[in-house]
């Protein structure tokens, strides 16, 4: 690109081949710009700038490497080629520009959250040379500054005068065409700024901060650059400011940054040993908070924690989550079990109907585990530094007395951008000034620190930290929460046969790469804009392409278990209890689909039934499940499918209002039919089509095994609706003020009743299911209204006596974790084999899995919890040769003090209520 020199008042020079305007291409587009620049001889000692504007995200090169995002909606126009330029400096120079084809928030029309638009264009409307003035902008921001003084202290306020008059002094003496006044004028509000305040200041701690979520409104592919864009942008800002702190979270942020921009990695390195640049999170995303099986969160922490410690030398000891919808109960003691003491977010400040009471408090779990919770007062994580700003986070601050400290995260996110120079300004600026808040460039670690030396009047919160807003994410896009459980279910299913292969074959070598990077692609998927289905299609489009290639990949994970010549049939039970279920074999088995196609059974001593009756009505049963009392409501009738308007009042894929609960209209069944009859009575089933409008329809098979305690429903949905709800009813003969919702690795208990604003406003949540003895076993996570009828794909038998006496948890088990049938190397074993079982009903053996650091790869990681939420002693019996096992945290950092001694194959445990607990088994040598 050309130039042309010109003198204005800004003394600029345009780049003559792009004209006034150029446009570039259609959305997801990059563009690369040569940009060729010739410094006029005027400029000599003065500061140099590339001004740049475009409505695409650029990235400016020099040198090979990423040194400056560009972007207008992050306020950075311009890149500094010289902060003086000197007489020996070269006056020519090249540089190129990336400019990518979407803005910080994708793709949509205007610049709010909308999907893509495909006509949408995009252009590059300035490019030229210009001298920056350096004084000119500290004294607009010094003006800024005292303005926001002036109007958010008030009229009152004997200061807010003062800021207002030294404003007006400045006016009067700075005369724009003399910069010899300039220094006048900054000597007028360097003394205002000089007065210092008291000891009792509120200490603001203020931290840059680039939220980028991982694919959101933009695919996975354009995140990778938002990270080169953003990064680079900070570590300009960092040796520019030795005092200014960055924040990052994500480690699977700075994996593609490692891999992609290893230059910017290594200048990261290098600011986070200055103390610049500090990781943050412990997790390999900032993942969803509610619908992550509770080993997949263990596994966030696990790949995050040991990545940001191979890397940056340390682990991260507070957990970053502050964007998603919602937290789980048992995420303290995930936490605590991970290095981690405090936890960050800002979330609840979106709640819907209630204020949540504190900003900085401690956080109580499911088990009792506790960790320092703090929620920046201002409520966002993306301040710009304004007087407005830091008053707000002093004002709104609902823990005044009991700390005197808070977080200020500023920076743009979302999209990305990050941090500017003029935010660091304006901080500094308000370092100690008298009538405002004492304002620190600081760290979470100094944050933290201070909360926690003055913790001592802080007030906890028990239980989960609901959300009460995003309701709707529970069930968009149904399929990802599908794929989400299928990916989770095979990679324990293929961690258990692998671990066992291990113990049982020399030869074996357990697939530890190929695991880690399915792991990682299946916690990329639980990012929190993925998993709930709050992103655009193409994201979803991606996320389903990952768990069908997840499932296709996993069971050849395991070939040497199963090869040789394949001529019998190995059945797997991959939980540590007997069980006994009908199995359908069928043309297709294996670790990835189990398709219910009946063939050939043996006769059972308790055969299901099925009958006619009067109207196409048909009746199930075995003597089993023969309940002593009818489960239904009088008058009522359960699998009851209902449609409802789905019209919210922000954003579709996010939310569904209590409302929606008033417009409900049931949907009529069509066409019972009788199934194909199955031989010696192990499966009875029925099936019906269902024509929910002219557009939608569903099927459904109804399905009953010999001995098993529930029915099964199989049901397959054509749906194209627009804004609505379907849902499928139990009305259950019971009466309670609470129900149980089965979590990760435990339950907890939500009211039925809406006797407060903070009942009602839980009209929708997440989990399986039951009150009163009637119980919802899901295969999927799934949305229920805990006040009204429970929605589920599985339908709810009577039990008699609790859940934990009646065996649902190990039910809800079997249901997600069905047989496995193997091809099997020769013969079929004439007897069964087992390697583990647990003494106890209420102790569940969650996962086995190679540890991550394995000498000659015998060390095998166990996790198991108790459910019941009891304190209980049990035994592990296992048949592996175990030379030595002892406890360990989540990240399998041995415990110097739990060494287990092993007694006749067996290991004693000792539980708390609902506590998690890992050991590691090291297996004996393998015999020559």
């Amino acid at each position: 690109v050309g130039s042309a020199c010109t003198h204005e008042v800004w003394q600029r020079t345009g780049l003559r081949s792009l004209g006034p305007s150029h446009w570039l291409s259609r959305r997801w587009w990059t563009c690369w710009f040569r940009v060729e620049l010739i410094i006029p001889e005027a400029w000599v000692g003065q500061e140099v700038h590339l001004r740049w504007e475009s409505d695409g995200e650029g990235l400016v090169w020099r040198d090979g490497e990423p040194v400056q995002g560009l972007t207008i909606e992050g306020e950075k126009t311009s890149y500094v080629l010289t902060d003086r330029l000197e007489e020996g400096d070269p006056r020519s120079l090249t540089i190129y520009v990336e400019v990518a084809c979407n803005g910080l928030l994708g793709a949509g029309k205007g610049t709010m959250i909308a999907a893509p638009d495909p006509e949408k264009m995009f252009r590059v409307s300035r490019a030229e040379l210009a001298v920056f003035c350096r004084d000119v902008h500290r004294l607009l921001v010094d003006l800024e500054l005292l303005l926001g003084i002036a109007k958010g202290l008030g009229e009152d306020n004997q200061r807010s005068f003062q800021a207002l008059y030294t404003a007006n002094q400045m006016v009067n003496v700075c005369d724009p065409a003399q910069p010899e006044t300039f220094p006048v004028a900054q000597a007028l509000a360097s003394r205002f700024f000089g007065q210092r305040g008291g000891e009792s200041q509120h200490t603001i701690h203020a931290m840059g901060h680039c939220h980028i979520d991982t694919a959101w409104l933009w695919p996975f592919k354009e995140t990778v650059r938002k990270c080169a864009r953003s990064w680079a942008t900070a570590v300009q800002l960092m040796e520019q400011n030795p005092d200014f702190i960055f924040v990052c979270s994500q480690a699977q942020q700075l994996e593609w940054v490692k891999s992609h921009y290893p230059g910017l990695h290594a200048r990261l390195q290098e600011f986070a040993c200055r103390g610049q640049f500090v990781p943050v999170g412990g997790t390999w995303v900032e993942m969803d908070g509610n619908l992550p099986s509770g080993e997949a969160m263990v596994r966030q922490f696990l790949q995050g924690q040991n990545f940001f410690r191979q890397e940056f030398g340390k682990m991260c000891s507070e957990f970053w989550l502050p964007d998603t919808f919602g937290y789980s109960a048992q995420l303290p003691q995930i936490m605590r079990s991970c290095g981690i003491r405090h936890f960050l977010t800002q979330k609840l400040s979106w709640n819907l109907v209630n204020s949540f009471p504190h900003h900085t408090f401690f956080w109580e779990g499911l088990d009792g585990s506790r960790v320092l919770a703090h929620f920046p007062p201002g409520d966002s994580y993306g301040m710009q530094g304004s007087v407005e700003e830091v008053l707000k986070t002093v004002v709104k601050n609902r823990d005044k007395g009991r700390t005197n400290h808070s977080a200020f995260l500023f920076g743009f996110g979302d999209g990305g951008g990050g941090p500017t120079q003029t935010m660091v300004d304006r901080l500094k600026r308000l370092h100690n000034t008298d009538g405002l808040p004492r304002v620190q460039l600081s760290s979470p670690g100094r944050l933290f620190s201070a909360l926690e030396s003055d913790s001592g009047q802080l007030c906890a919160w028990v239980g989960e930290l609901f959300l009460e807003l995003h309701n709707g994410t529970y069930t968009t896009h149904a399929q990802i929460k599908k794929g989400n459980r299928e990916c989770e279910r095979i990679l324990h299913d293929v961690e258990l046969l692998s671990s066992l292969a291990v113990a049982r074959s020399a030869q074996f070598l357990y697939p530890a790469a190929q695991l880690q990077d399915l792991w990682r692609l299946l916690l990329l998927n639980q990012f929190h804009d993925v998993v709930t289905g709050s992103c655009i299609q193409l994201v979803a489009e991606e996320a389903m392409c990952h768990y069908e290639g997840e499932v296709d990949a996993l069971p050849a994970a395991v070939p040497d278990v199963r090869g040789g010549a394949q001529s019998g049939l190995l059945i797997v039970n991959t939980l540590p209890w007997t069980r006994t279920e009908v199995l359908a074999l069928a043309g297709q088995t294996g670790l990835g689909r189990n398709p219910l196609v009946p063939q050939a059974y043996s006769p059972c001593p308790h055969p299901t039934s099925g009958s006619w009756r009067d109207q196409g009505h048909k009746v199930l049963k075995h003597q089993s499940l023969h309940p002593s009392r009818e489960a239904i409501a009088e008058g009522a009738v359960g699998n009851q499918f209902v449609l409802f308007d789905d019209v919210p009042l922000y954003w579709d894929a996010w939310d569904v209002m209590d409302y929606h609960l008033e417009t409900r209209s049931g949907v009529g069944r069509t066409g019972w039919r009788r199934a194909p009859s199955i031989s010696g009575g192990m499966r009875g089933s029925a099936w019906f089509l269902l024509q929910i409008s002219p557009n939608s329809r569903l099927s459904q098979e109804v399905v009953l095994d010999a001995g098993c305690p529930y029915v099964r429903f199989h049901t397959e949905v054509h749906w194209h609706e627009a804004h609505k709800f379907l849902k499928v009813e139990f009305p259950a003969r019971v009466r309670s003020a609470q129900a149980t919702y089965e979590v990760q690795f435990g339950h907890l208990q939500r009211p039925t009743h809406h006797n407060t604003s903070w009942d009602w406003a839980r009209f929708e949540v997440c989990h399986g299911v039951g009150r009163g003895g009637v119980w919802i076993l899901p295969a999927s996570v799934f949305p229920s209204p805990p006040g009204e009828n429970a929605s589920t794909p599985t339908p709810p038998p009577p039990f008699p006596g609790s859940f934990q006496d009646v065996g649902v948890i190990r039910a809800a088990y079997s249901l997600n974790f069905p047989l496995l049938a193997l091809p099997a190397p020769g013969p079929a074993p004439a007897a069964s084999w087992s390697a583990f079982s647990v003494s106890s009903p209420a102790v569940v053996l969650e996962t086995v899995k190679q540890a991550e650091t394995s000498p000659q790869g015998r060390t095998l990681v166990l996790r198991l919890y108790e459910a019941h939420g009891s304190p209980v002693d049990c035994w592990l019996h296992t048949s592996l040769p175990v030379q030595e096992a002892v406890l360990c945290d989540l990240l399998e950092q041995r415990d110097p003090a739990g060494h287990l001694p092993l007694r006749d194959s067996r290991l004693k445990l000792t539980f708390s209520p609902f506590q998690v607990r890992s050991l590691l088994l090291v297996l004996q040598p393998p015999p020559n």
